[in-house]
Parts: structure tokens; C-alpha cells; sequence
């Protein structure tokens, strides 16, 4: 097991910009690394994606072209740097990693999870 703690999160007006920070208590070698997000009486969906490699990363439609992940493998920490944000970006964000492969990150629910920070967008 592996303990993930995000931080950044935080209140900011339309088209302001967040970032956001995972850390992973151990090394996470190998692992697919992504975000997620769940907004009040939704449910939780895929944000982004990266491998270990940092070779490949994947993002929502809904966020892609506004949103970069990334990765620092001598930190064991990723990234969400979110730009142009939007009211409907509005959610408690996850992070999470798995021994998957990056496409899986999209399909299967990943084993590890941190406890989430809040980001509001306000109009």
C-alpha cells in the first residue's frame, strides 16, 4: 500500500490557474499516476493520466488543452497544473496510482487513493 497526499487546492476565480500536488509516501516506480475528480452528487471521473516514464499522458475531453500532468520520479510526486479554469471544474480532486498501464487509468478504478482537496471556481 501506498499513502498519496495531495495539496493546492483552493478557491480562484473563472480563468484563474491551480496547481496541484500529489505525493506518494514510497516509490511508485512503474505506476501509472493520474488525477480525479468528484463534484457534489456526481460521480468520481478521470481528469489525467501519466506513465512512469512520462513518456505518455492522457486527459479528459473535458479538460485537455487547460489542464498539464506531470511527474517528478526523484520525489515520487505528480502534478495537475490547471489553467483557464471553469465553474464546472468545481470538485474534490483525487489523486491515485496503480500498476497499470496509463490506458487503464481510464477504465479500472485504481487501488490507491489520497483523501482529496477541494478546488472552487467561482463565475
Amino acid at each position: 500500500q501506498v499513502q498519496l497526499v495531495e495539496s493546492g487546492g483552493n478557491l480562484v476565480q473563472a480563468g484563474g490557474s491551480l496547481n496541484l500536488t500529489c505525493a506518494a509516501s514510497r516509490s511508485v516506480r512503474g505506476y501509472a499516476m493520474g488525477w480525479f475528480r468528484q463534484a457534489p452528487g456526481k460521480e468520481r471521473e478521470f481528469v489525467a493520466a501519466i506513465s512512469w516514464t512520462g513518456g505518455r499522458d492522457i486527459y479528459s475531453d473535458s479538460v485537455k488543452g487547460r489542464f498539464t500532468i506531470s511527474r517528478d520520479t526523484v520525489k515520487n510526486t505528480w502534478y495537475l497544473e490547471m489553467n483557464n479554469l471553469k465553474p464546472e471544474d468545481t470538485a474534490t480532486y483525487y489523486c491515485a496510482v496503480d500498476s497499470v498501464v496509463i490506458s487503464m487509468m481510464k477504465t479500472k478504478r485504481p487501488s490507491n487513493w489520497g483523501q482529496g482537496t477541494q478546488v472552487t471556481v467561482s463565475a
